[in-house]
């Protein structure tokens, strides 16, 4: 019998804590023992931190295992480790010992070969200094080959995620390099692609570039055999740029004070005020509505952009904000009574975590 997807809020977070968290634990528990095992001291350290304080990315990408049907424990093994994979390389490339576009570009050749079932293994760190990681990253990649090794239609998304992905492994390359070629370098990458988002702002699209949602909901529904080309191009175009660049410039609004002491690139920062930012936030929302209108189990996705919207707004960074409660009302009022319930839930865990 095929496992009901979600409808309501209650009935996700039903499913979330008994069924996607436990198993996210497991498999975050098995790369962390591994990690701690990895020979170079600079890799093990950024490898660890990665598990350490981005696991809240595993944890809310592996909600779109419910999708996945039989297959979820699967698609649960394919989030964790692609996510993993893109934490790591982040910190890498974020507190790089090297300043190279071209280590960071062959670094992120990882999450192109992760797609790509039938890619050979390459040595990733071949431009750095550190080199030996026990396979760490090697093994990260072969699991999620592993898993789309299953799907039987791998094709019908295949441009997709790789679309998806390519933009993701761009951004990267652009966002981490000197501090003064960054902006330049950024803006002539939108320029080659700003036909594919009008309306967006360059630094709107670089963070609908950064997400990694639309990857994962493909290969969830994949891996539930409900997959078909009308299907995949309506998640495509659902996820990007609108639900992507929610889920980033809502991330980049609860870090500007933490950016700021850091020196580390925010999209916010480029709004020309507050009441701007405020403005294309509601438009984030509004048109993410509006383009996964049409998408099988709507209700699901819809659930998702109001769960983006309550879980990071319910951060407490948010308070430390000029006008953050007032900026959190009105953005929990544009998108309806269950981001308030996702709110409520996100503050609640905050509350008694400490």
């Amino acid at each position: 019998m095929a496992k009901r997807i979600p409808t309501t809020a209650v009935s996700l977070m039903n499913a979330v804590y008994r069924r996607i968290l436990p198993a996210v634990d497991e498999e975050l528990s098995h790369w962390k023992n591994r990690a701690i095992q990895i020979p170079n001291a600079e890799l093990r350290t950024q490898a660890l931190a990665s598990i350490e304080a981005k696991r809240f990315h595993c944890q809310g990408g592996a909600v779109y295992a419910l999708l996945a049907d039989h297959n979820e424990r699967e698609a649960i093994r394919f989030i964790v480790a692609y996510q993993t994979i893109s934490d790591y390389l982040d910190n890498l490339c974020d507190r790089s010992t090297s300043m190279d576009p071209e280590d960071f570009r062959l670094l992120h050749e990882a999450m192109h070969d992760a797609l790509t079932p039938g890619d050979p293994i390459k040595n990733y760190y071949e431009r750095r200094n550190e080199q030996r990681d026990g396979e760490y990253l090697a093994d990260l990649v072969r699991t999620c080959q592993k898993m789309l090794r299953k799907l039987d239609h791998y094709s019908v998304i295949e441009d997709y995620v790789m679309k998806l992905e390519g933009l993701y492994a761009d951004l990267q390359v652009h966002k981490h390099v000197k501090v003064e070629e960054r902006i330049p370098r950024l803006t002539s990458w939108y320029d080659w692609y700003k036909a594919c988002a009008p309306g967006l702002s360059w630094y709107e699209f670089s963070a609908a570039a950064g997400s990694t949602l639309g990857i994962f909901c493909l290969v969830s529904y994949a891996l539930g055999d409900n997959m078909n080309d009308n299907l995949a191009q309506e998640i495509y175009t659902g996820y990007f740029p609108y639900m992507q660049g929610l889920h980033i410039l809502l991330d980049y609004y609860i870090d500007q004070q933490e950016d700021i002491e850091e020196a580390d690139l925010n999209f916010c920062s480029y709004y020309s005020n507050e009441e701007m930012m405020r403005k294309r936030l509601h438009y984030f929302i509004e048109q993410s509505d509006k383009h996964i209108d049409g998408l099988s189990n709507r209700s699901f996705h819809k659930m998702i952009y109001q769960g983006l919207v309550g879980l990071y707004l319910g951060d407490p960074k948010v308070k430390k904000l000029d006008n953050g409660i007032s900026i959190t009302r009105d953005l929990l009022r544009a998108s309806g009574y269950q981001a308030r319930f996702f709110h409520w839930n996100t503050r609640l865990y905050y509350k008694y975590k400490r």
